[in-house]
């Protein structure tokens, strides 16, 4: 059975750093990209990163350029996103998300509209909330 299990939101003040991580089972996660979409209250739901099967690419959306940092540990089914000088406009829940009907290993056009809907995996999300 695959499962992606997120943890690491919580509650920072703005300016802060936060670490999510993605627990990733039943699948053998070198052969995947996987994304962080997130979606705020009344918003829909945006591509944060990527990180390609082999780490080589990544993708950042503009919003989060030079503060966040996806990573990934092939060895321990895991992937990380380090989430450095936090903002208000941050506040979420976040989501890890793999393509497995595709095979998807690139992250080729994830920052495209209704790039969400061909994820076929998705975490159960963790909430990421940014206020003083």
């Amino acid at each position: 059975q695959v499962q992606l299990v997120e943890s690491g939101g919580g509650l920072v003040q703005p300016g802060g750093s936060l670490r999510l991580s993605c627990e990733t089972s039943g699948i053998f996660l070198d052969d995947y990209a996987i994304g962080w979409f997130r979606q705020a209250p009344g918003k829909e739901r945006e591509g944060v990163s990527c990180i390609s099967s082999n780490a080589r690419s990544t993708y950042y959306a503009d919003a989060v350029k030079g503060r966040f940092t996806v990573s990934r540990d092939n060895a321990k089914s895991m992937i990380y996103l380090q989430m450095n000088t936090l903002k208000p406009e941050d506040t979420g829940v976040y989501y890890c998300v793999a393509d497995l009907i595709r095979f998807r290993h690139s992250c080729s056009g994830f920052g495209s509209p209704g790039a969400a809907s061909e994820y076929d995996y998705w975490g159960q999300g963790t909430q990421v909330t940014v206020s003083s």
